[in-house]
């Protein structure tokens, strides 16, 4: 792995000093930006400087929404400046037609406020481009896309300024982009792709300079081409963002025999960021000790199932620029490995249990050479993490370490090539835990994992056409105890008696599987798309030391068809009728998934839209259902779907749909969900997100205990029906004092019951037949969960931003199968838990 990193620096290095000529492409749209001395544009919207009237302006933009193909509904000029250190915009946008709406938000918050967006591919490689935009409000939007689609990575977070002023007859903006913020190569004068888009929520009009048809599947390889830049070198890039934070965590309902909790748990932290321009190409993002303390919480669950929820990546450092170390197929690396919740056991009467395993450090890096070769490797470190406990009768305290040093390695590799901007990619993954023979950790993590993977995307007829294929192998190593324990999870379940094809050992001390996936696609097209794929993961494939996978052991075909219409008609804006048709067998061919699944998806003229779907599920033998026993018959079922939305660029807008199951076992699945957004000035914003879930099981899965009959492998197999309620609700406020200055509320109450009833153990393998069984005690709960955070977030200066945090975490649990309600819900505020108290703030130092 160090012998591919150096690889990587010593190309980037190389690559700065290649000079490539540029020839304009025929047929391209072209704009010019004029040179101009440092200090003649003063960042203020007005557009009053003599630059831009001399800068010529691009005017010819087409709507693509509401009519595409036609003229814009107001007049737009767009022009470009530039210096030795920085690229300026200037931008008119008139508003003869329809109302500016432009109330105040955050950064990167812009479906409901006027806006005009500036993408830049500056390597000219019609793959990779970056945009910069602003609102009428002035509150900036930036992004990156990874590839050649409109599909954009809003987590990049450039340090640049924007202004704007609105006037009665329309607004202005203008844009400073320092060049340290882009990449480029040295040549003696630049070509960069250029689009220009402009969207009118008012009207939901959107006008593009380069308006890519709806039809198409692509992006930067349509842009025409900004000229006239030239004397200017890729500046030295090199940015420091060092913080200091300091936090009180305040418990409810205090146990004052607790010798971790003095009623104020004061704890301080200090760490850097740092990014690292190696040559004009490659970035080295690096961090020590890094702090997510502003970072929004998960939402909260009460899982039954027996596999893992996977929740979103948040952090900033892992979301930013994750584009070129995730593969196609987004299973080999899921970042929230890095820093999770260690899992060792620490019994004792009061514990003291790291949340997190730290990050003592993480580095990444990052980009494209003029070979159109994508490069991203990252490392990263976790330290060794201990709990303390305390024995009240003893009155002592004992140390266990719960978590050990572990490094986590992530390379990636992607070649683009052929005049249909194909790709072909290799990617590594490797984990290793320092776990010495005997360590009590040892007999539950492994000590090595390793992933080996390719990928390619094969485009045809100018990307009509695509197969898609991916391959990949896995290989884990540890003690017999850790690798058994890898075998008995869900993922893979290979003690199942009635497995005979692939088995439990539990002697054995590594293990290895693999996956392969190939996908053949029409993406584009007038009216008809499909596609038709299949995947194979054998019965030892393991991903989840650093990637995720639900269960291994399993062939899947997938085919679907779609008619669409994106020309407006008499009734509807566009729609789109597709119908998909999935199987799923394992290796030794058992069903685990049959269904078909039509959908039907409506935007009406008024620009609502309306989704219908259902899904029609065959019987299966799952070899999930009895948590490592024998095949059970699951019953077939039917789902179906219902949603209405309301369009995104209203000021009030709302949405309102429904999930509804039955199954043939009596098993039952009502799951409603809305949503509702307003604007009652514009500096405030508000949301609210209810749902409610009724779901009833016939065959909850309870234990499996010894005794059984010859029939079911000596086991007895116990399953319940339950009955589970479901209230959660997501409120979102936020104020907006200035684009920079914001104060962001989430707040979700949470509350859920289970009631067990009808007790029963499987008859036989493959039924789903129960006999009465009873297994003593209580399982029914009744569980409230309330989480907040309240964050003001204050960018003081550019790149330099100030936090503070006020997290709230509270839960209770009552064994009790008292069905939960609305008032239970938001009761939850009252639930026992901790408010946390935090201050950060970051200082962005760029030497010039």
């Amino acid at each position: 792995m160090r012998r591919f990193w150096w690889i990587a620096v010593a190309l980037a290095l190389g690559s700065a000093a290649v000079v490539h000529a540029q020839q304009p492409e025929s047929g391209r749209k072209q704009a010019r930006a004029i040179r101009v001395t440092p200090g003649a544009i003063v960042l203020d919207g007005r557009l009053n400087e003599d630059v831009w009237t001399k800068a010529p302006a691009i005017t010819d933009f087409i709507q693509k929404d509401p009519v595409e193909g036609s003229a814009p509904s107001d007049r737009i000029e767009v022009s470009f400046a530039y210096d030795d250190t920085a690229l300026y915009v200037g931008a008119r946008m008139s508003a003869e037609h329809a109302p500016i709406q432009a109330p105040l938000g955050r950064r990167d918050e812009g479906s409901q406020t006027e806006s005009v967006v500036v993408v830049l591919d500056t390597y000219l490689d019609h793959r990779t481009a970056y945009g910069f935009g602003v609102t009428a409000a002035g509150a900036r939007l930036d992004c990156f896309y990874a590839a050649d689609e409109d599909k954009c990575d809003a987590e990049t977070n450039p340090v640049w300024l924007a202004r704007t002023r609105v006037e009665p007859s329309g607004w202005t903006a203008e844009m400073w982009i320092p060049l340290s913020q882009l990449r480029f190569n040295l040549r003696d004068e630049q070509v960069w792709g250029l689009n220009v888009y402009r969207f009118v929520p008012a009207s939901n009009e959107w006008d593009y300079w380069i308006a890519v048809p709806k039809t198409v599947k692509a992006w930067a390889s349509r842009f025409g081409e900004l000229r006239g830049i030239d004397g200017i070198k890729p500046p030295r890039r090199l940015e420091l963002l060092p913080y200091v934070a300091g936090s009180s965590t305040l418990t409810g309902n205090r146990d004052r025999r607790n010798p971790f909790d003095d009623g104020r748990n004061l704890n301080g932290r200090v760490g850097a960021d740092a990014k690292i321009g190696f040559g004009s190409n490659l970035t080295l993002d690096a961090t020590v000790n890094p702090d997510f303390g502003q970072v929004e919480a998960d939402p909260a669950e009460v899982n039954l199932s027996a596999f893992e929820t996977f929740f979103s990546e948040k952090r900033p450092f892992f979301t930013e620029g994750s584009g070129f170390l995730n593969a196609r197929f987004e299973t080999f690396f899921y970042s929230r490995r890095i820093g999770a919740a260690p899992i060792g056991p620490a019994p004792g009467d009061f514990v003291h249990y790291p949340q997190t395993s730290t990050i003592i450090g993480a580095a990444k890096l990052t980009g494209r050479l003029p070979s159109k070769t994508s490069i991203g490797v990252l490392s990263a470190v976790t330290s060794g993490e201990r709990a303390t406990t305390f024995d009240l009768a003893s009155a002592s305290r004992t140390t266990v370490l719960v978590a050990p040093t572990t490094s986590y390695t992530v390379g990636r590799v992607e070649q683009e090539f052929g005049p249909n901007a194909s790709t072909a990619a290799l990617m590594v993954t490797a984990v290793h835990r320092d776990l010495r023979t005997g360590d009590p950790l040892a007999s539950l993590l492994t000590r090595n994992a390793v992933t080996l993977s390719g990928d390619s995307l094969m485009r045809f007829k100018n990307g009509l056409y695509e197969l898609s294929s991916g391959m990949g192998v896995t290989y884990i190593d540890g003690e017999a105890p850790a690798i058994a324990r890898v075998q008995r999870s869900s993922a893979h379940y290979l003690q199942r008696p009635d497995k005979g094809y692939a088995f439990y050992d539990p002697n054995r001390r590594s293990m290895n599987g693999g996956q392969g996936t190939v996908v053949f696609s029409r993406t584009g097209g007038r009216h008809w798309l499909w596609n038709i794929g299949t995947t194979a993961e054998s019965p030892g494939l393991e991903l989840n030391d650093l990637g995720k996978l639900v269960a291994a052991d399993g062939i899947t075909s997938d085919a679907s068809i779609q008619y669409r219409e994106t020309q407006p008609g008499r009734w509807l804006r566009t729609y789109s009728l597709e119908l998909e048709k999935f199987n799923e067998w394992n290796y030794a061919g058992d069903t685990q998934s049959n269904q078909w699944s039509p959908r039907l998806s409506v935007t009406w003229l008024n620009f609502w839209t309306t989704k219908v779907q259902a899904w029609i599920f065959g019987a299966t033998q799952d070899q999930h259902l009895t948590r490592g026993g024998p095949l059970m018959r699951l019953p077939g079922a039917v789902q179906k779907q219902f949603e209405v939305e309301s369009p995104a660029a209203q000021q009030t807008q709302g949405k309102l749909g429904m999930y509804y199951l039955t199954r043939e076992d009596g098993s039952a699945l009502r799951y409603f969900y809305g949503g509702m957004g307003v604007r009652p000035s514009p500096r405030w914003q508000m949301s609210i997100a209810p749902t409610f879930v009724r779901d009833t099981d016939a065959r909850q899965y309870i234990a499996t205990l010894d005794g059984g009959s010859p029939v079911t492998y000596g086991k007895h197999y116990v399953f319940a029906r339950v009955d589970r309620m479901t209230y959660s609700t997501q409120f979102r406020l936020n104020y907006t004092l200035k684009p920079d200055l914001t104060v962001d509320l989430y707040a979700e109450p949470f509350a859920a019951s289970g009631a067990y009833s009808r007790m029963g153990e499987l008859v036989a393998p493959r039924s789903s037949e129960l006999r009465p069984f009873d297994v003593p005690g209580n399982r029914d709960f009744n569980t409230k969960s309330f989480r907040s955070n309240v964050v003001l977030r204050w960018e003081w200066k550019p790149g330099s931003t100030l936090f503070v945090v006020w997290q709230q975490n509270r839960a209770e649990t009552d064994p009790v199968g008292t069905r939960a309600s609305i008032g239970d819900m938001f009761n939850s505020i009252r639930a026992p838990g901790d408010h946390v108290l935090a201050v950060k703030t970051t200082f962005w130092l760029s030497p010039r």
